[in-house]
């Protein structure tokens, strides 16, 4: 119980901590504009995924973005060591969240619906 709950904390720190340093420390214009939406810490606290949205739908877009997050891992990992009070920063992994996109997507397909019923 006492470890779940320091994980979802550790999750919760490195999210903040994560969007503070992509807007005032990396310069890449390829990382402007993209939000953390979440973090999974593995138990021992040795690796973390951080699950990243942009607003852009091209997939030129999300290529650039996640080669630009890849090139910022190793300044991020940096800065996160010097923000956390913990022995040991965790490996970190850049996902691009899909689930705003598939929300956009079915409130496209039920606004198509709604208009078809309409007419």
């Amino acid at each position: 119980m006492v470890r779940s709950y320091r994980v979802g904390r550790l999750a919760q720190e490195i999210q903040r901590e994560v969007n503070d340093i992509l807007m005032k420390r990396v310069r890449d214009p390829r990382v402007q504009g993209i939000t953390v939406t979440g973090v999974e810490v593995t138990g021992d606290l040795q690796h973390a995924t951080i699950y990243y949205s942009i607003l852009s739908d091209k997939a030129s877009a999300g290529e650039k973005t996640q080669i630009g997050l890849d090139k910022a891992t190793g300044l991020i990992r940096r800065e996160l060591g010097s923000r956390l009070s913990i022995y040991v920063t965790p490996e970190i992994h850049f996902e691009r969240d899909r689930s705003v996109q598939y929300g956009d997507k079915i409130d496209r397909l039920l606004n198509q619906i709604e208009n078809e019923d309409q007419q």
